[in-house]
Parts: structure tokens; sequence; C-alpha cells
């Protein structure tokens, strides 16, 4: 909890812990002191500016929380540790919930739009699947084209992990790649099993995240998940393209159980793109008031072919394709058979993460 000025040393240590509450009105963390700061001294911009809770919440990611005051973030620092287990030995806690496991989610089945390019909200997915409707999410503000939090699913802790297509369709890019990484490692150091919500076209192209290292930094996503022990469930709820398909937690990362709704589409890259690509000259051949028409054959063809959840299925890359409805008593009965799950690895210190 960081309710006052912290500077230097003082601030690399805060930034160590898993989970840093900062407080809104006094809460600021600096590595340098805003009195050496050309931009603070020059009037260019102000302390709060520099290391304050909002910029650190929205710009740095170093802040997983904002708190009104010292009230306020003693409750939040509790609701975290409401989800954590003592030490990284024991199981994470029970709560007992009246919320049955074979709950019905109908509302799903309207909440994703049958245009795929039309965005929603996955929180929503979330909250109507877990436990009373109940999702902490935490860096709320930072990368928010993905989301991350705790939750439970019969009384157990859950990590969720989601692409958020309301937000750059939901693309990875450097700074959720980031994020979502170190959640991941979090979960699998406290045993806690790992839910992830999976709508993702690929990862966000641009000059910006190529110089930026977003080969290292997305490398970062695989290597947590392949790394992590602990049960590990994804639900495509609707595009799983191309290299952020294997970021998030697909079969071929070790992943326990994944299912798709029907609605899901598992390929290389889109089907239009894909079409535009491959059939460029086959289309180009034909008179231009046919174009259109052909192309929308071709597309057709491809999703057929590649993007139909039971194609993937077949192949072994989805365990089922399940009913939106059936989310919840799904993803309950899966993780109720994998609570015993133990995974050797051979004795090493660590393994080396693309840092």
């Amino acid at each position: 909890l960081v309710l006052g000025p912290v500077v230097g040393v003082s601030a690399l240590a805060a930034s160590l812990a898993d989970f840093t509450i900062l407080g809104e009105e006094h809460g600021q963390l600096f590595l340098s002191s805003p009195l050496e700061t050309p931009e603070v001294i020059d009037g260019e911009v102000d302390a709060a500016g520099l290391g304050g809770a909002n910029l650190h919440a929205s710009r740095s990611g170093i802040a997983c929380m904002i708190a009104e005051d010292e009230e306020d973030a003693c409750t939040l620092a509790a609701e975290i540790l409401s989800f954590l287990p003592d030490h990284n030995m024991a199981d994470p806690p029970f709560e007992e919930t009246a919320d049955p496991k074979n709950r019905k989610n109908t509302v799903l089945e309207t909440l994703v739009p049958d245009n795929p390019n039309k965005p929603y909200d996955m929180v929503k997915v979330v909250e109507e699947i877990v436990d009373d409707g109940i999702f902490v999410e935490l860096f709320e503000a930072y990368a928010d084209n993905i989301i991350i939090g705790f939750a439970r699913l019969e009384g157990r802790t859950i990590g969720v992990v989601g692409n958020q297509p309301k937000v750059l369709a939901g693309c990875l890019d450097i700074d959720a790649s980031i994020k979502a990484a170190r959640f991941i490692r979090t979960c699998d150091a406290f045993n806690i099993p790992l839910v992830t919500f999976e709508d993702v076209p690929g990862f966000l192209p641009g000059v910006v995240q190529e110089w930026g290292g977003i080969i290292r930094h997305g490398a970062k996503l695989l290597f947590a998940y392949a790394e992590a022990t602990v049960p590990k469930l994804t639900l495509v709820t609707r595009k799983a393209y191309g290299g952020a398909y294997l970021a998030m937690s697909c079969k071929h990362l070790q992943s326990d159980y994944n299912v798709a709704w029907p609605t899901a589409e598992l390929a290389v890259m889109g089907a239009d793109g894909a079409v535009n690509i491959i059939h460029r000259r086959e289309i180009n051949a034909v008179p231009e008031e046919e174009k259109e028409g052909v192309r929308q054959r071709l597309v057709a063809e491809y999703k057929a072919k590649f993007g139909d959840p039971y194609v993937a299925a077949r192949n072994g890359w989805l365990d089922d394709v399940i009913e939106p409805e059936e989310s919840r008593m799904r993803l309950c009965r899966a993780l109720n058979i994998l609570r015993s799950k133990r995974e050797w690895s051979p004795p090493k210190k660590h393994g080396n993460i693309p840092l």
C-alpha cells in the first residue's frame, strides 16, 4: 500500500510486490525525485503527472488499484488477499457459495454479437460465469485490451485472463503481453488455476510495436503459459487467430481443457484477409462486377474448411464445442477434475523467460 510519496530505492522495493495499491490523493512513486526531474523543474509536468496514482494505474502499469483513502486501501488489500493462500505450498482459500455449478448462462446466448467485427465486453462474460458474478479486476486502466483478475468457481479461487474485444478489438500488444504474463506467473506461484477467455484476432500490427520488440514481449506470454503447472482452462468465445491464438493458452502449450462456442473461429487469420491473399489471382481474373460474388464464395469455403470449431475439435485443438449456456457448468466440472493435477518438472532454479 502506497499512501504517500515514495522515492528511489524504496520505490524499487515497492515495485517488487505482486500487487501495488496507491492512494488516489497522496500516493506517489518516483525512482528519481521530482526536484531532480527536468520536466518538473521546467513546469511541463507536476509531481502527480510524473508519478501519481492515476499515472501509475494507466501509463506505467505499476499500480493495480487506486484507493480513495487509507481505509479503502486496506479493504482492497484484504479483498485481494482473500483469494490467495498463506504460502506457496498451500491451496487457495475456499469460500462457500450458493451459486449452483450447473446454473445455465442464458445471457451469453445474445451477449456476443453475430457480426464478428462488433465489440462486446468480456468482463460481462466473465461475471456471468463465475460465482455470484464477482470478478475482481486488476490493472483495469492499464493495457485494457486484456483483462486479468481473480474470481471463484464452486468457491475455489481462479485467475482470469481474457481478451477485451471492445478495446483494440482484443489484439495483443506489448503492454498486454507483459501484463498477462506477470499475472500468470503470480497465479502459478500460488497454485491458482488459470481460466482464459479468448477472443483474439492477432497481435497488434505497426512500426511502434515491431520496433518496441513485440516478438520478445509476446514470447513472455507464451513462456508464462507454457511454464505454468497449475490447471489451465480455455474458453474460445469468437476469434482465435494465428500466433495470438497460440499465445492464449492453446493445446500446444499444454493447456488442460480447451472448449469453444459454436461461434468460434480457429484459423491462421480471418477469412476475409486470408482469401484476399490466397485467392487474389483468382479474384482478379474475373470481371469487376463478379469479383465480390467470387470473393464471398471463397470466404464461405474458407470458413467451412478452416474456421469451423468442429474442424479444430477433430484435429485435437479443442476438447469440445459447447453451447454458451453450458459454460459455467463445463468449466466447474473440468476444474473439479483437475484439482489433483500434479506436473513433474526437472530440477532447476527457474526457466529462462525472455525478459
